[in-house]
């Protein structure tokens, strides 16, 4: 096969380059909506959790209305971090009935309005609404909450969670996924640029020289380097197994309202820009990127249980968890070679292989984005 009959990769400045990384955190990840966190995370009226997007540092708060809303980290006085970021910050707290400035004091609701300026009351009372914490927006979807550094903008353009979804929903409907649970969760940080890893998660060409363990459950994986698989359907696992561990089998009761196919096969899905999950009739994989720099990205994997399995006296989800770990350090080893691979001086760009064809759509979504990036 001739090069001219292979499709190609994006460009090596494209994985490479500060200032596309730099137009990238302000085309995509400040003009989207961002996967952020579970909802169960913060629970109670007062807890936050800290989060990056794009860069900026936010805070998301339960207020005593019991909604979810996102702060930019800044007091609205002299700009100090409202949360103290430096070394050591726990990345969770609880304010235990309002958010004070650590400088001067300045005082806000858990809603995010001015209570309290020490000594300058008469200054800001006919101002208190101006001076109220710059909020960015926040969506939930299936237990999920997903952040948005314009939503003026993103309301203007009619850009809404579900039509950045997509036909996603759909595919993944049967899912109980408002329902589920936290049963663990597991850190990584991986020398890669964030569109290598999800490249990699779009496609499993590599499956069977990379992830011999996963192979033995999924046969199909092995087969004309994964060309055939059908993945809105499902992919097969081998007879007698239906789940992603290490035999295939599992304890846990099946997710209640799954079809016939969802029972016995698995299905992932891509949602640009930083989300990747993983379902399994008894347990789901949610990855969460972070973009640090270049060429390096944070991943965060929450494994998602039912209630009523995470309740039970002898609940041990090792057996998803040990499986989904050994197979994700293969994936970021692997990533990690990508990324120190193109490097090199004589690479320019890559090729994509026919069966690698998902992959090609996170060029289109970079070109539709990034004016252009050839």
């Amino acid at each position: 096969m001739a090069t001219n009959e292979l499709e190609r990769t994006l460009p090596r400045a494209a994985y490479q380059s500060p200032e596309v990384y730099a137009a990238e955190l302000e085309r995509i990840f400040a003009r989207e909506w961002v996967l952020a966190a579970r909802a169960e995370s913060a629970p109670s009226p007062g807890d936050y959790l800290h989060l990056t997007v794009a860069g900026e540092s936010l805070l998301l708060v339960r207020g005593a209305d019991h909604r979810l809303r996102a702060f930019h980290n800044v007091c609205r006085h002299r700009g100090c971090e409202l949360v103290l970021t430096g070394p050591g910050a726990a990345p969770a707290g609880t304010f235990p009935r309002a958010i004070r400035c650590p400088y001067h004091s300045w005082t806000y609701s858990l809603e995010g309005d001015l209570r309290a300026a020490p000594h300058l009351e008469d200054q800001v009372a006919d101002c208190r609404e101006e001076l109220a914490l710059h909020q960015a927006g926040v969506a939930e979807w299936g237990g999920f909450v997903f952040v948005h550094l314009d939503p003026a903008g993103a309301a203007a353009r009619g850009d809404t969670l579900l039509t950045q979804f997509g036909p996603a929903q759909e595919r993944i409907k049967n899912y109980p996924l408002a329902d589920l649970r936290v049963g663990r969760r597991l850190g990584y940080e991986v020398e890669a640029n964030w569109k290598v890893i999800l490249e990699n998660y779009n496609e499993c060409y590599h499956c069977a020289g990379v992830h011999p363990e996963l192979c033995r459950v999924v046969p199909a994986f092995r087969e004309r380097g994964g060309a055939a698989l059908d993945w809105e359907r499902g992919v097969p696992h081998r007879e007698g197994a239906v789940t992603f561990t290490f035999s295939g089998q599992t304890t846990r009761a099946p997710f209640p309202g799954l079809d016939a196919d969802e029972l016995v096969r698995h299905k992932g899905e891509l949602i640009y820009p930083n989300m990747m999950i993983s379902l399994s009739m008894d347990h789901v994989a949610v990855f969460t990127l972070v973009p640090r720099s270049p060429d390096h990205t944070t991943v965060t994997t929450d494994f998602l249980f039912h209630p009523t399995e995470i309740a039970k006296p002898d609940f041990d989800p090792a057996d998803a968890v040990d499986f989904w770990d050994l197979t994700n350090r293969q994936d970021w080893a692997i990533c990690e070679g990508v990324q120190r691979g193109m490097r090199s001086r004589r690479f320019e760009r890559g090729y994509y292989a026919p069966m690698e064809s998902a992959s090609l759509d996170i060029r289109r979504y970079l070109r539709a984005r990034l004016d252009g990036l050839t």
